[in-house]
């Protein structure tokens, strides 16, 4: 199934496979609201694709998402100037001879989250213990916990020039292997 919907003067490409993997990618205001509808998007289009939204892998690509939108809102905004996401799902199945044994499904999901401003890039900062919810400096920290998020449940990410215009994307992608059964 192939569509193209237009929604409030913005693009939407929604695209799937028989398999039910996808892609899923639209523009959105850079706001507040903006990066809660991408998030509830994200997971409304999982749960199409047969990701239900109590699902490990439901939870943490919308997780995702969630925390590269909000940055793209709070770090990335330039008035006047939408935010983008892709999302992208794929499965392969190894052909090696250990995988006729144990037939596994590697399902890959990538995240691309662009924005506009060029010259403010995603750094993670390892201050402080894991867990002790400080900055490093013995301080509360308020924010800054994003990336970090996005590391522990992704299998890499990182950030790349926008293509076509200024900006930059912040990609990540999620992996999970499946066994013969599926999801």
């Amino acid at each position: 199934m192939n569509s193209t919907v237009r929604s409030s003067g913005v693009l939407s490409r929604i695209g799937e496979t028989h398999a039910g993997i996808g892609e899923f990618a639209m523009r959105f205001t850079s706001t507040r609201r903006g990066a809660r509808l991408s998030r509830r998007l994200t997971s409304n289009h999982l749960d199409e694709w047969g990701y239900p939204y109590d699902t490990e892998i439901n939870e943490s690509v919308t997780a995702i998402v969630g925390e590269l939108a909000a940055n793209a809102v709070r770090h990335g905004h330039v008035p006047g100037r939408d935010f983008a996401l892709r999302l992208a799902a794929s499965a392969v199945t190894p052909e090696t001879a250990a995988a006729a044994t144990a037939p596994a499904t590697v399902l890959r999901f990538r995240v691309e989250v662009s924005d506009t401003r060029a010259e403010w890039l995603p750094a993670v900062t390892l201050g402080g213990e894991a867990g002790t919810g400080t900055d490093g400096c013995g301080e509360l920290a308020e924010g800054g916990r994003g990336l970090l998020i996005v590391g522990c449940l992704a299998a890499g990410w990182g950030v790349v020039p926008r293509p076509g215009g200024p900006g930059k994307t912040v990609w990540a992608e999620y992996v999970r292997a499946t066994g013969a059964a599926g999801r």
